[in-house]
């Protein structure tokens, strides 16, 4: 019997439906990440990238990093090689050099649209040529060009970045992948976030390429306790403040985690002081000053938060392990004078309540409760989530605190610096970055914004010590009414312009320029736990070492890291000021891009394969983080796998267009379906893990009606633990044998757990 459907958004496709075009074309793809697929034709190299490794030296503060990347072409064809990795983002991106054989070309800095043209100019013309640019402050992408059958080129860059110690601890982090962005931006090759379309290997296959690195570690103070809690490392200490740190051997594979290194000095000093540069045109000094003791407690008025917890798809397993119980350590140790309230996002958001809780036992449990019961699934809508947050109601007299815990993986840094900056009125915001690879950039960047501190947990057992110290922060702030004063030393574009209260056992810093004799004195003044605090450092006394000239790409970054995070300028006056920046101090940024080719043409007729090297997914996130759909069969190319959220013809399940959470949502109407298995309607839960779950049980859902000829509707409720709890089937004269199989197969759905559950609607044909 033959009935007319509703027509959904997005076709249900079997994956031997699917045509060659269908798959290479489809209308409403969104910029996502994919899964790898490696190419049969033996012709095509598709891992270029043999090795990557980074010589590190630590001078006091100072760290100073050559990354060296090797490619290799093992195939036939020319090819083009892009490769996005990640990058400190302190990072002071400041040369570059590419090496074919005994030839050794440096890097010029250019505008980026000019260095862009100058590459493809020389690629199309069959020179070996290599670009980098920055994505992201954290984010590279590098092409290299014209790399010929049995070619091995080496492209090395060097940046700096300042170390800072917490509670006497120093760290350096080099990250080494890229986890994958959710974005709902259509798939356009000439979007400026094009980047984030990257091939993935799925969740613990290895790098395809060796991963290498070596510390050499410097400072006039004693050096002790260094480790790493990320590898493996062989420590070698050849004096009190002299030692070396290798990467084991069985590391070669250790490319899927952020490598951290971490130390002490002898008696948990800190290199506090001054440092001067003398250069040709401009002179620089950095002040670093130990902070003083705590703020008394009593001082402190009672708090309210508000905690903004990512429950995405990448978050599932082990980053959503560690959140749960992160907050878990914060929320149970709420003070009976606090308030709190938690929102949840993923493709949609919810809140707990619509205003903050008094921190009672009851209150504290039901919210543990719901935030145990969640999966993780859906794709990662940061900036709604943070819209309603701040939009929250606060009460009068109470500090507010807003905690944000996710991986960062995302694309819209820009906007959510923005959007806090301009609403985040009187609060706070502390941000938690959860995952061996997170998105510092975003995690920093708010904390930045929101005047608090940025905390980033890849280990879960560090989660109950990084809640200690967050509580820590939060409950009484280091240092307030801190203010930087130079007394007969001719200071200039001094950063950051005003200090704002110290939360963290960190040191202060002050970048600057300076001009004239070198004399007079420059203090920092404030409040802290023991009264009045002043740090005052005689100038006459610091000699300038030429060792110190990072201090120009240092003080250039920061400049262009305000400028960019605060964006404090029109759009058009940053983009020029940053550009200025970047080219007077030869330094990579959003404008300014590194270009170096070879004069020679070694590709006579211009033609050469593009690939994309492929990253592999951050240790600990799972491919639900990218998308684990059915993939279509494929002959010679990358299969194109949607990420959660994103509407693709590929999917096997219908869905709306919009994933919503605490409302219902209707399907939209195209021009063409497949109409076996649709989602007519969802209320109060979110579309993505309704979509993710009805796939795991479509197989048996089409076994029940197949060659039935039957049209059912399916209406099944779950509980706020995502179980079903009543299942009803519409449709007539349903054989009972027909309705037993289609309940046996619904009742093995399990949702996310919710606030209050929900209802959705299937409608199957036979």
């Amino acid at each position: 019997m033959k009935r007319r459907f509703i027509i959904c958004l997005v076709m249900v496709l079997a994956v031997g439906i699917l045509s060659a075009k269908e798959v290479t074309d489809p209308p409403d793809r969104t910029l996502s990440p994919y899964f790898f697929v490696q190419s049969d034709d033996p012709e095509t190299d598709r891992l270029p990238l043999k090795a990557t490794s980074a010589e590190v030296n630590v001078v006091g503060v100072i760290a100073d990093v050559t990354v060296t990347q090797v490619y290799t072409n093992e195939g036939k064809r020319p090819l083009e090689a892009i490769y996005t990795f990640p990058g400190s983002t302190r990072a002071a991106v400041y040369a570059m050099k590419m090496t074919i054989g005994d030839r050794v070309l440096e890097a010029k800095i250019e505008e980026r649209q000019a260095a862009r043209q100058q590459y493809e100019e020389a690629r199309d013309q069959g020179r070996t040529a290599s670009l980098l640019e920055q994505q992201r402050p954290n984010v590279f992408q590098m092409n290299v060009a014209n790399i010929m059958p049995g070619d091995e080129i080496r492209v090395e860059l060097k940046y700096t970045e300042l170390l800072v110690p917490e509670k006497g601890m120093y760290e350096f982090v080099y990250p080494t992948v890229v986890g994958p962005r959710y974005s709902d931006q259509p798939d356009d090759p000439g979007h400026p976030d094009s980047w984030v379309k990257n091939p993935y290997l799925h969740a613990g296959e290895k790098p395809t390429y060796v991963f290498d690195l070596n510390v050499e570690l410097a400072s006039g103070i004693p050096v002790k306790d260094v480790t790493s809690p990320s590898h493996k490392v062989n420590v070698a200490f050849d004096g009190p403040g002299l030692s070396t740190i290798r990467l084991d051997a069985a590391e070669k594979d250790g490319g899927n985690r952020d490598f951290i290194l971490q130390y002490r000095l002898a008696g948990n000093a800190v290199e506090s002081g001054l440092m001067l540069y003398e250069g040709k045109e401009e002179n620089f000094f950095l002040l670093m000053a130990e902070p003083p003791q705590r703020v008394k407690e009593k001082q402190i008025p009672a708090r309210d938060y508000v905690f903004v917890v990512d429950v995405s798809g990448s978050m599932r397993g082990f980053p959503l392990d560690i959140s749960k119980k992160l907050l878990k350590d914060l929320i149970g140790r709420l003070k009976s004078t606090d308030t709190f309230n938690v929102l949840l996002f993923a493709g949609g958001n919810r809140v707990l309540s619509p205003v903050s809780l008094a921190a009672t036992e009851e209150n504290v449990q039901r919210a543990l409760d719901v935030i145990d019961r969640q999966r993780g699934g859906g794709g990662t809508q940061l900036l709604p989530a943070m819209e309603r947050a701040l939009a929250l109601p606060s009460t009068e007299g109470l500090s507010r605190s807003i905690v944000v815990v996710t991986d960062g993986y995302v694309h819209v840094e820009r906007q959510t610096f923005e959007l806090i900056r301009e609403r985040l009125g009187d609060a706070n915001l502390f941000a938690f970055g959860i995952g061996s690879s997170v998105n510092r950039y975003l995690i920093e960047g708010m904390a930045r914004m929101g005047l608090g501190e940025p905390f980033v947990i890849t280990d879960p057992k560090d989660a109950g010590n990084t809640a200690d110290r967050f509580r820590s922060y939060i409950q009484t702030p280091v240092l307030t009414r801190v203010r930087f004063k130079a007394q007969g030393f001719d200071v200039y574009d001094v950063e950051p312009i005003s200090i704002p209260d110290v939360m963290a056992e960190r040191p202060v810093i002050v970048y600057g320029k300076w001009k004239g004799k070198r004399t007079g004195t420059v203090t920092l003044t404030g409040i802290g736990g023991e009264g009045k605090y002043r740090a005052s450092f005689d100038v006459k006394k610091v000699k300038p070492r030429s060792e110190n000239h990072a201090l120009r790409y240092l003080w250039a970054r920061k400049r262009i890291g305000i400028l960019s995070d605060f964006a404090q300028f029109g759009e058009q006056e940053v983009k020029d000021t940053v550009t200025t920046l970047g080219l007077t101090y030869n330094l990579l940024t959003a404008y300014t891009s590194f270009v170096a080719i070879d004069k020679r043409i070694r590709n006579e007729d211009g033609q050469l394969e593009t690939v994309k090297q492929p990253l592999p997914l951050p240790a600990g996130v799972p491919d639900t983080a990218v998308g684990d759909y059915a993939r279509p069969k494929m002959t010679s190319r990358l299969a194109v796998m949607p990420s959660p959220g994103a509407r693709m013809q590929e999917s096997l399940v219908v869905t709306a267009e919009s994933p919503m959470i605490d409302g219902s949502a209707e399907p939209r109407i195209p021009e063409t379906v497949e109409p076996a298995l649709r989602i007519l309607k969802v209320i109060g839960l979110d579309f993505t893990d309704v979509e993710q779950t009805v796939k795991s049980v479509t197989k048996q859902l089409k076994t029940c009606i197949k060659a039935t000829g039957l049209s059912v509707e399916l209406v099944v409720t779950v509980d706020a633990n995502g179980v079903v709890t009543t299942f009803k089937c519409n449709g007539d004269d349903i054989p009972d044998e027909v309705k037993d199989c289609l309940e046996t197969a619904v009742r093995q759905m399990a949702l996310p757990a919710t606030i209050s559950g929900g209802t959705f609607v299937l409608k199957l044909q036979g």
